[in-house]
């Protein structure tokens, strides 16, 4: 950094221009008036002359620069010393080092503007999307109730049948509450994990068996890949990674071809495990990869809806995992199919 740039530098070369003009001066007047010039008065003119111009410049660029910092430090509200004096070092670029604060000041508040914008389109897409997945079972149920009102009640095999159809749709809407609940609570952190040591392998037959007769009505085949054919243990919250697996299963089977196949794989990653869940289904498209986690995204809407499922689960999912710690991802093709990974503890 040059020394003129900084205010010591500056009050320097001022008081050795004006002790040198005032040395100058007073020898030419001094010249011109009796020709006797005395330099001793010159350098005693000097050797007091510069320090008293050098420490008064300084003083004086000081206090401006104080005045003016203060008053930038109160306009981006990082004045920490609340009326106190602001330490300025004059040996540095105090005006490069404001102008740098200033424009990162500036360049934060830009990034919290940005962040706010995000965050009310995140809203107001949440809000929207909420209303719908809401309006959809209430009109189903108020519709069923008003043609069972409306009709003659003696046809009590046709009463019961709608009667069944809005009770359907009553638990569907409250599945989707039951979801928003868990995923506010994972979100406020409100949600405890009761850490085990567990087989995940076990686990996951587990849930293959209790899908199996959801699979079969489309002719899916539900294998497990344990290449070395032994237990796994993991550490975890078993009943909460009981749903991831359940989750990604049901999606695997709601999203999977006709006779086709889903596999749970699990790999051996030093200090974690492993898990995926692959089909061999429509798959995606590679732009739906990075929003697929959020709440109520759906990729193919008009299927998901007639699925039933309410767009939060694999939300919920990535909440789970990492509230473990662990990292939850997706990789597909479409014509394909999708792998869901998902990493847990080594257990001893």
């Amino acid at each position: 950094m040059k020394p003129e740039r900084t205010p010591r530098g500056v009050a320097l070369a001022s008081a050795l221009l004006v002790t040198g003009l005032t040395a100058i001066s007073y020898a030419m007047t001094v010249y011109f008036l009796d020709h006797n010039v005395e330099w001793l008065w010159i350098a005693v003119l000097i050797l007091l002359g510069f320090p008293i111009s050098y420490f008064t410049i300084h003083f004086f660029i000081e206090k401006f620069l104080y005045h003016k910092v203060k008053i930038i430090y109160k306009t981006i509200h990082q004045l920490k010393s609340r009326g106190e004096r602001t330490r300025i070092e004059m040996g540095s670029d105090v005006l490069g080092q404001i102008n740098e604060e200033v424009a990162d000041w500036a360049e934060e508040r830009i990034r919290e503007i940005k962040e706010l914008q995000a965050a009310d389109n995140f809203r107001r897409d949440f809000i929207g999307n909420l209303a719908h997945e809401l309006k959809t079972p209430l009109f189903t149920i108020q519709g069923y109730l008003e043609t069972v009102l409306d009709s003659d009640m003696g046809d009590q095999v046709t009463a019961r049948q709608f009667l069944e159809k809005a009770n359907k749709s009553c638990d569907r809407l409250a599945g989707l509450i039951k979801d928003l609940d868990q995923i506010t609570r994972f979100e406020s952190g409100n949600v405890p994990l009761d850490i085990s040591r567990f087989d995940v392998v076990d686990l996951s037959r587990h849930c293959t068996e209790s899908l199996e007769q959801m699979a079969s009505e489309k002719n899916i085949t539900l294998t497990l890949r344990n290449p070395n054919e032994r237990p796994i243990y993991v550490n975890g919250d078993k009943g909460k990674i009981e749903q991831v697996i359940l989750n990604l299963l049901v999606n695997s089977i709601n999203y999977g071809r006709e006779n086709g196949e889903t596999r749970i794989r699990f790999y051996d990653m030093a200090d974690n495990i492993l898990i995926e869940v692959a089909d061999d289904g429509i798959g995606m498209a590679k732009h739906h990869l990075a929003r697929v986690f959020e709440r109520f995204y759906r990729v193919d809407t008009s299927r998901s809806r007639h699925e039933g499922g309410s767009g939060l689960g694999l939300a919920i999912c990535k909440h789970i995992i990492e509230s473990h710690g662990q990292t939850i991802t997706v990789r597909s093709s479409e014509g394909v199919g999708s792998t869901f990974g998902f990493t847990l503890q080594k257990a001893p």
